[in-house]
């Protein structure tokens, strides 16, 4: 009985399997996916690049807290950069450019390279920014 259980399951993840490699829309959403998955592990180890990227808290609270502290800062990246995105695709369309929804689609809030990592940081905010505002956005020629 538990050898016909085994088999019957084997043919239900063959169809599934067989179902995957026919349905080409199903892989491209897939492989979306795992790209979207790949791009958030990447900024999380861009982001915990201290102590070699290893928790070095013996306790589990400790390593807790770390990875706590980590999550939170990828969610406030990822925040700011949907934010940001969201209001450069508002100018674009304001300025009359074509957004094209498969374009838009392929946005991904994961980039970091503008982030710095190390060295100085400054935390005077504007007034503008404490209302609400958003900093005003520059051409990529202004950076």
């Amino acid at each position: 009985m538990d050898q016909a259980i085994a088999e019957i399951g084997r043919i239900d993840n063959t169809i599934y399997t067989l179902n995957f490699i026919e349905d080409k829309s199903r892989r491209r959403a897939t492989l979306l996916q795992l790209n979207f998955g790949e791009g958030r592990h990447r900024l999380a180890r861009d982001v915990f690049h201290g102590k070699r990227g290893e928790l070095c808290q013996r306790c589990r609270k400790g390593r807790e807290d770390q990875l706590s502290a980590l999550g939170l800062v990828v969610n406030m990246i990822v925040l700011w950069n949907a934010l940001y995105m969201d209001a450069v695709l508002a100018q674009l369309r304001s300025e009359g450019y074509p957004v094209l929804p498969e374009n838009e689609a392929r946005l991904s809030p994961f980039g970091h390279e503008p982030i710095n990592r190390l060295g100085r940081y400054s935390f005077c905010v504007p007034g503008s920014v404490t209302r609400g505002a958003l900093r005003p956005l520059t051409r990529g020629s202004d950076l």
